[in-house]
């Protein structure tokens, strides 16, 4: 409190020396008897007509001189008693210019607890001037009390906590957190000897391996930015994500000798390449002038790295598959990959020291930012350089494995594996599945091979999955299929994330709650990117009136869970009439002999489009087209019913998505 006399006697401070903050603590007598004990000028300025003069020259030190907010208030307030007439013109145009008005703030009474507003929250006057506030006063952040958020402190923690717990499992190799902890230091001082630091790319290009776990953590450390490439890359797309994010080193497993070689022929940029030979690589061949283990012998172990400066820096870059032209880089904040992988453990049961199946890539959004969840439980990591199902089910029960995340193909390889490829598992495994919503018949088949399925929702941009189905216990009891319609659903947001709507995207109202009107999937918040590397019209495009748009639509339920029914453009627009080709889909999914199907449109002269399956059946079984338009004919309307069916492979993403710009160019041809 002795600093607030600091202005005493000055005419500068708020203290006791100020003659002017004791006016509005008294009545008018009070106050005159405090202009009588005062000197002749301050005596005789409430005579003048005017306080244009004395106002100026006694405010402006104050708002100089000191950041207390009662200096104004009470200049103010006795400017009011003394002359009525001037001073309402005066006070308010002199105390909004003294306070910095603040970012936009939500306060307490704009955020309803269930209803969501669709457009931006307004700023209370009273929020707005936060100088004003006691409880910004000499609370400032220090060191003592404050730190960035990053999820590199859930490794530091885990193996301090839990240095002999095994972290990392791949064929036969074992590491501990403490040893999975010091070579990520190792790793973080080799790249600092070599420049790496704040801002400077790394790039990466492995499977689901213990250096690509690795590289989650040590990048990051040395300051520098992880850019994870897609593995199905062409030598064409790679040059150009190198050149476009200015990639500084390069770690690539010797699987992808020719494609790595061939991209840094034509890329502008020239990157240290840094060599990962893994000895479970059959095809491998050098690439660079060093290998991951040579390059860690140079890096210091005690090797001290540092927080953030700002959560908001970034940490990971990942480019989206641009299937319509070049991809877009989006970029991921400390803060934001934190609370996803706090969003991970508290919406997923993952519990303590869970073991967790790499068949997710790590590529894809930082496996969902799995590799900082399972350091922030202290999992355990199974590795598998490729997913199939004989690999996946010896994991399985090999290592008691508890938890997994797939899409809808890893799903195909459970159900579809033979009884050479089959193992029993000893417990229930947690099953999270994004993409496609699973059909009844598939949940029902890994539910009876002892998994659990969870169905998320999200993209690149909002850090993986950003919605869940949240289960309630009560739907155990409804039938089969009520259930396989309720885990279908995309559900509610993660905790981490402010807001999820489905809104019509020219009025950005929100749609009824009726499970029918169809509008526009929009997030806001916390795990939302950064926006897209060097392409800010495109980030002004995404974020239009304060929402990410994600082209996807759907709808939302009475009980707030919303449900997909397509993106934007692979709607199927027939006589007028939208049909979602997810619904179709999910229809010919419940014919016995299918194993697998995608519908898109096809233009017609008459219709404009109608429905096309290209469809794939289980090993062994046979199917006419006839047969499934008639299948589809019994549970749909006529004219959401396939016109044509093709029975042949989809192409599919290396993360398992059909690419459905392809099967329309096939669809056009037929």
């Amino acid at each position: 409190m002795a600093k607030r006399k600091t202005g005493k006697g000055t005419g500068k401070g708020t203290g006791k020396g100020s003659g002017t903050a004791k006016r509005p603590a008294g009545s008018r007598k009070k106050a005159a008897k405090a202009k009588t004990a005062a000197t002749p000028k301050r005596k005789a300025a409430p005579r003048k007509p005017s306080p244009a003069k004395t106002a100026p020259a006694k405010t402006a030190p104050r708002k100089a001189a000191s950041r207390k907010p009662a200096a104004p208030r009470a200049m103010a307030k006795a400017t009011v008693k003394a002359t009525p007439r001037t001073a309402p013109k005066t006070a308010p145009k002199a105390a909004p210019k003294s306070l910095a008005r603040p970012g936009l703030r939500r306060s307490v009474k704009s955020r309803p607890s269930v209803a969501r507003l669709a457009t931006p929250r307004p700023v209370s006057h009273k929020t707005a001037l936060a100088a004003h506030n006691i409880y910004e006063r000499d609370l400032d952040k220090t060191p003592a009390n404050y730190a960035p958020l990053t999820p590199l402190q859930f490794i530091e923690r885990t193996a301090g906590v839990y240095p002999d717990h095994v972290a990392l499992i791949h064929g036969e190799r074992r590491q501990t957190w403490a040893e999975t902890y010091a070579r990520c230091r190792r790793l973080a001082s080799a790249l600092t000897k070599v420049g790496i630091g704040t801002g400077d790319t790394v790039a990466i290009m492995a499977p689901n391996i213990p250096e690509m776990y690795e590289a989650h953590f040590g990048v990051p450390m040395s300051g520098g930015v992880l850019n994870s490439l897609n593995t199905r890359l062409d030598a064409a797309m790679i040059a150009f994500i190198l050149d476009h994010s200015e990639t500084k080193v390069l770690l690539v497993d010797r699987e992808f000798h020719r494609v790595v070689t061939e991209a840094l022929a034509i890329a502008r940029v020239q990157p240290l390449v840094v060599d990962i030979d893994d000895p479970a690589c059959e095809d491998r061949a050098q690439i660079g002038d060093t290998t991951w283990e040579e390059f860690l012998d140079t890096g210091r172990e005690d090797f001290v790295w540092a927080y953030p400066a700002d959560e908001w820096n970034a940490i990971s870059l990942n480019y989206t598959s641009g299937t319509t032209g070049n991809p877009k880089g989006v970029v991921y904040s400390h803060r934001g990959a934190t609370l996803s992988a706090y969003g991970n453990a508290v919406q997923w049961p993952t519990g303590l020291h869970p073991v967790y199946l790499w068949t997710l890539p790590m590529f894809h959004c930082n496996g969902w930012c799995f590799p900082w969840t399972l350091a922030l439980v202290g999992g355990t990591s199974v590795c598998l350089r490729r997913a199939a199902a004989k690999p996946i089910f010896d994991a399985l029960a090999d290592h008691d494995v508890s938890h997994m995340c797939g899409a809808p193909i890893i799903m195909q390889f459970i159900i579809g594996a033979g009884p050479g490829e089959r193992r029993p598992l000893k417990r229930k495994v947690e099953f999270m599945t994004a993409a496609a919503p699973p059909p009844a018949a598939v949940l029902e088949a890994l539910e009876k091979e002892n998994f659990r399925v969870t169905h998320v929702y999200g993209l690149t941009e909002v850090y993986g999955p950003s919605t869940i189905c949240s289960w309630h216990e009560e739907w155990n009891v409804r039938p089969a299929a009520e259930r396989a319609a309720l885990k279908a659903r995309q559900g509610v947001r993660y905790t981490a994330q402010d807001g999820v709507a489905v809104m019509d995207p020219a009025t950005m109202k929100e749609v009824p709650r009726d499970g029918t009107t169809m509008g526009e999937v929009m997030f806001r918040g916390n795990l939302t990117m950064k926006g897209y590397l060097k392409n800010p019209a495109a980030t002004r495009e995404a974020f239009a009136h304060g929402w990410f748009h994600t082209g996807d639509l759907g709808v939302r339920h009475e009980d707030g869970y919303i449900e997909l029914r397509d993106r934007s453009k692979d709607i199927i627009i027939s006589g007028g009439e939208n049909i979602s080709t997810i619904e179709v889909e999910g229809v010919i999914m419940t014919h016995p002999a299918v194993a697998n199907v995608a519908v898109v449109a096809k233009p017609d002269e008459k219709w404009g489009e109608t429905p096309c399956a290209f469809v794939v059946l289980k090993p062994g079984a046979k199917a006419a087209a006839e047969e499934i338009v008639a299948h589809c004919r019994a549970n749909l309307a006529s004219f959401k019913c396939p016109r044509h069916v093709v029975f042949r492979d989809l192409p599919m993403t290396s993360t398992g998505k059909v690419q459905k710009y392809v099967l329309r160019d096939w669809a056009k041809k037929i």
